[in-house]
């Protein structure tokens, strides 16, 4: 019998192997996959800086690849922060190596995305991907670079420093990569469509391999306060975190420690706590042997009296931006938005807005039109795994005087440090129960808004019908009653006509 043979690879080389984990599963998905990740760092490289985002997309057809693909090169311009030229090599040529492992809110959830497609553009093209950034400094410095991926480092195969005459600042990255892009063009259309709609903020241009322009213009200059970063919420933590606390720590009580390391955790709440716990805050939190440590992160998810999260770590549209994004994208003839106030599971907190359209431009497809969000990313794939579209599917709409037939868009947008995707692809939320709580309340009041307007559009529709019967037929009667009292002066009806619409639009 052969012996097993045992190895140790990289993560680079893992996820070489494991493509589809990160949403690459074919190749007019990769393209669609490779686009939105670029573009996403790029409107998180601007929005950190407070800087309203300009991104320039280029898609140029290069070449055959196979007979059903083809060979494209990606750009993508942004006039965001910059990176220093220290981090350059190993942010775009080191597969989990980034700046998006804080405890705030950032679209990239695991500093993966942006790597796994210029990893995806080197194994189908072998070509170099080349990154050319600057901070607004003198300098401007540009790169060719390759992944190792059998060792996930950067092989640097070129590098230029450039004087900044213009003062620029930004990132440029260019790559090239083997795709379908006539099976994924709607789903990028519709990407930067919905991206333009929860980001109404943005500038967004993309140039199609026919040469086709599409442009999303902002609708305003106002942009959401940058989220801010925070410490773990005592709910939040496991045995791990405790231990590498610990590790770090440069308190030498448990009260302190508390205070220290954890989210609004204040001198009241912590003596409060290790009353509970049994524990001494006189204790070196260093000398807490393994058991202790486990009994205390037990004690940690067992105490009721913590405070929730704040909502500094979170960058939320806001009602007004909200409303401008939708307009924008949009133009409904009805729309009402709703914010919830900040919640939490498993110590994350998290907020729900909540839009719903009715008429104008929303698209007529003989059911709702569901636009979901997180983090200001659009979710475009497996919309029926969604705890949204659960939560919609569940809600009685006749209550609501609502049919699934008319012309509605519903728009969910959930933020939070840590969205629950089931999916390192990021496409659908799971159906945690307090999201799904959030999400119900805020459908309700939303259509509780609705039902109100759709019944006003009712009762004027009553009215005109009401108003229509009576001007035609009141000449008649007035007619006929002047012939039978022999009177040849025929009635003046419209001031009964009037006094009949005045009534009317009282009532209404």
């Amino acid at each position: 019998m052969a012996q097993a043979t045992f190895e140790e690879i990289s993560a680079s080389d893992f996820f070489y192997r494991n493509r589809d984990i990160a949403g690459l599963t074919n190749p007019s998905r990769a393209i669609f996959v490779a686009i939105r990740e670029i573009v996403e760092n790029s409107l998180d490289a601007a929005e950190s800086q407070k800087i309203t985002p300009d991104i320039y997309v280029r898609l140029s057809y290069e070449g055959e690849a196979t007979k059903e693909t083809q060979i494209y090169k990606l750009r993508v311009e942004d006039n965001g922060s910059g990176i220093q030229p220290r981090f350059i090599p190993s942010a775009f040529g080191q597969v989990l190596y980034g700046s998006k492992y804080k405890l705030k809110q950032t679209r990239g959830t695991f500093g993966l995305g942006g790597k796994m497609a210029v990893l995806y553009g080197q194994v189908t093209t072998h070509q170099a991907v080349y990154v050319t950034s600057s901070t607004g400094q003198e300098k401007i410095y540009s790169f060719k670079l390759m992944i190792d991926i059998q060792r996930n480092r950067p092989i640097i195969l070129d590098r230029k420093v450039l004087i900044n005459k213009d003062n620029w600042r930004g990132t440029i990255v260019e790559f090239t990569l083997e795709g379908d892009y006539l099976r994924a063009m709607p789903k990028i259309l519709d990407y930067f469509k919905q991206t333009a709609m929860v980001n109404p903020y943005a500038n967004l241009t993309f140039v199609d391999p026919k040469g086709r322009l599409y442009k999303f213009t902002r609708g305003t200059s106002t942009m959401p306060e940058p989220p801010t970063e925070i410490l773990p919420h005592p709910y939040g933590v496991d045995v791990e975190l405790l231990q590498r606390l610990i590790q770090i720590t440069t308190f030498n009580n448990m009260s302190d420690f508390l205070k220290g390391h954890f989210h609004r955790v204040g001198e009241i709440t912590a003596q409060k706590f290790l009353e509970f716990s049994q524990l001494s805050p006189t204790k070196n939190p260093k000398k807490l042997s393994h058991e202790e440590i486990v009994r205390l992160m037990q004690n940690l998810k067992k105490y009721k009296d913590f405070l929730p999260p704040d909502a500094s770590c979170l960058s939320p549209l806001g009602e007004d931006l909200l409303r401008a994004g939708v307009m924008k994208e949009l133009n409904p003839e009805y729309l009402v938005v709703h914010q919830r106030k900040p919640s939490t599971y498993a110590g994350h907190p998290f907020i729900v807005e909540m839009a719903i359209a009715y008429g104008g431009g929303v698209p007529k497809r003989g059911t709702f039109v569901i636009y979901r969000f997180a983090n200001k990313i659009p979710l475009l794939y497996d919309e029926a795994s969604d705890v949204s579209y659960r939560v919609i599917s569940a809600m009685n709409w006749r209550r609501y005087k609502v049919a699934p037939d008319m012309p509605i868009a519903i728009v969910i947008h959930i933020c939070s440090t840590k969205v629950p995707y089931k999916t390192v692809g990021k496409e659908f939320i799971a159906d945690r129960p307090e999201v799904r709580r959030e999400e119900a309340n805020a459908l309700r009041e939303v259509a509780r808004q609705l039902q109100h307007f759709l019944s006003r559009q009712e009762h004027v529709h009553m009215e005109k019908k009401r108003l229509g019967i009576f001007s035609k037929y009141l000449p008649k009667i007035a007619e006929f009653s002047a012939t039978l009292a022999g009177e040849k002066r025929i009635p003046d009806i419209e001031k009964l006509l009037k006094s009949v619409q005045k009534y009317g639009s009282e009532e209404s």
